[in-house]
């Protein structure tokens, strides 16, 4: 018969860090022991509840790092959870001893794999952490913050790949256009930040395409509004006019043809319209 598993006596948040330790342990041994599958299930969920402050302190250290401290504690949560079934007691005697390298490990996972908008190489990503790391030893053992040198000496790195760690650090999360100046009052980044679009180009354009889509029918020009400006999809046009992805399609073909024609200079292409 399997043995129950034992109550606390207080609320888990009311426990002291000794009673806390004292209880992971416990249950830690329980759930290796016993060979009730539902009894090592509940034991494990207990374990999970117990320490899950961990993960989320383990999460709160990375936050403001361009990914959601939300995100950041489910992350953590998951990387305790495989900690908690995996740990085995009569191999290691603490589990939060195994438990938090491991959450942290997912964390920066997380961050490597899935919250960067521009994708460093590894051996950037990987010296970026590295760095942080030295920094914050460097900075406690010296009192102040260390020099640029100090870092590349401790880690063994060029001035060169220091500088390109730091570069990539805007990787996490873009700097947003509307980020007011602190020069000019009432402007933002996106006032100054130069427009790759040549305005002369469109203008071209505009005073070319101008007389041909005027020869186009309503339904036409309506295709081409919903396709180009509202940017909808075939199947969703199809959806709007009552027909067919696959007509959509034909009318489209036809359409561009008939105006890649006039361009040219060529004489008018013949179209079939329903």
């Amino acid at each position: 018969m399997a043995t129950p598993v034992r109550p606390l006596a207080r609320a888990e948040h009311d426990l002291t860090r000794d009673e806390r330790a004292a209880e992971t342990d416990r249950l830690a041994r329980l759930a290796h022991e016993t060979e009730d599958p539902e009894e090592r299930r509940a034991v494990l969920e207990r374990l999970i509840a117990l320490n899950i402050r961990v993960a989320r302190a383990v999460a709160a250290r990375y936050r403001g790092r361009g990914a959601p401290l939300e995100d950041l504690e489910q992350v953590a949560c998951e990387g305790l959870t495989k900690a908690v079934h995996r740990f085995d007691p009569t191999l290691r005697h603490d589990l939060l001893s195994y438990a938090v390298p491991t959450i942290r490990g997912e964390v920066l996972r997380y961050f490597r794999d899935r919250s960067w908008m521009v994708h460093p190489p590894r051996r950037v990503q990987d010296l970026q952490w590295r760095l942080a790391a030295v920094r914050d030893h460097l900075t406690l053992e010296l009192g102040r913050p260390p020099a640029v040198g100090e870092v590349c000496e401790e880690l063994g790195i060029t001035r060169a790949e220091h500088d390109e760690a730091l570069q990539a650090y805007g990787c996490f999360d873009p700097t947003s256009l509307d980020q007011p100046l602190d020069d000019v009052v009432g402007s933002t980044l996106g006032d100054v930040v130069a427009d790759d679009v040549d305005p002369f180009g469109s203008v071209e354009a505009r005073v070319t395409l101008g007389p041909l889509l005027r020869r186009l029918d309503e339904r036409e020009r309506r295709i081409l509004h919903l396709r180009f400006v509202e940017e909808q999809t075939q199947r969703e046009i199809g959806e709007v006019l009552g027909v067919a992805q696959m007509q959509v399609s034909r009318w489209l073909s036809r359409i561009l043809s008939r105006l890649r024609s006039e361009l040219e200079g060529a004489p008018e292409a013949a179209t079939t319209r329903r």
